[in-house]
């Protein structure tokens, strides 16, 4: 029996199969885990087939829910930054996987994370569900940094694990596509570290500037942040994490974690809270 966690962003959707069989309040291990392209064209028909051919191969799972192995899947947990998507996935889960109980992260579902902002209603979900990640498996206070295509993000979490806001930038690969789009001579490159700092080519001066230049960034964003908590550098947990990480981590010394499957962690706390 597994968990399937569904992380949908604006440009891509994380998916996870965790093993719920853990101790009371800790997520599962991530079993399996993919990653698709966020697609708003994509039917609830589509996103099932999808589901399906994925689930069909994972570890523990040799079957869809619904389909051969029923059973292996026991639950399924959502949170989405794209309404029109999350339509399809409500209208697929309901039509395709209607034995499945499953947790749409949203207004009304409990969290045990109290949201200290103007609008609790406009935090995205996902932002919530990695409050609640890290404040249960680290302890506050915490700053999670999310590194997705179209945007990173900042959570804050205080001590006693509330919300109580953050700071959003524009996402490394979205940064890269605006600049090979609007200067004349650049071009779009692979997102690597370059040879050093102080490029010697075109393509390595894009790397180096968008690689160190959030580095910097992220560094200079979470200083502040501790400073206007009024808490000391060393009480405070750092957390990097979103498919991007990989990239940013080793070059930022503020980090105390690094944990790329956070989110999907905090939609298994999600569902556990709520099942």
């Amino acid at each position: 029996m597994s968990l399937l966690c569904a992380d949908i962003g604006n440009s891509h959707t994380v998916l996870g199969l965790l093993d719920p069989a853990v101790e009371p309040g800790a997520p599962g291990q991530v079993l399996a885990d993919w990653r698709v392209g966020t697609d708003a064209r994509r039917t609830a028909d589509e996103w099932a087939v999808l589901l399906r051919g994925l689930l069909a191969g994972a570890p523990g799972a040799p079957g869809a829910p619904g389909g051969p192995a029923a059973d292996a899947v026991s639950g399924v947990a959502v949170c989405a930054t794209v309404p029109t998507v999350l339509h399809e996935w409500r209208d697929m889960l309901a039509r395709h996987f209607p034995d499945v109980p499953h947790v749409v992260v949203e207004p009304g579902v409990r969290t045990g994370v109290p949201v200290l902002t103007d609008n609790p209603r406009e935090v995205g979900s996902d932002r919530i569900v990695n409050a609640l990640a890290a404040a249960t498996l680290h302890g506050g206070p915490a700053i999670v940094v999310d590194f997705g295509g179209t945007a990173t993000t900042f959570d804050v979490v205080s001590a006693r694990g509330q919300y109580v806001g953050g700071a959003i930038s524009p996402g490394i690969e979205i940064s890269l596509e605006a600049l090979g789009r609007r200067g004349a001579q650049l071009r779009t490159v692979e997102l690597l570290r370059p040879r050093s700092v102080i490029a010697k080519n075109t393509v390595e001066a894009l790397q180096s500037g968008m690689l160190f230049g959030v580095a910097a960034s992220v560094e200079g964003i979470v200083s502040r942040m501790v400073s206007e908590l009024g808490a000391e550098t060393d009480t405070v947990t750092v957390v990097a994490t979103g498919y991007l990480s990989d990239l940013v981590v080793a070059e930022c010394s503020c980090f105390t974690h690094h944990d790329p499957w956070l989110t999907l962690r905090g939609l298994a706390l999600v569902h556990a809270r709520n099942r």
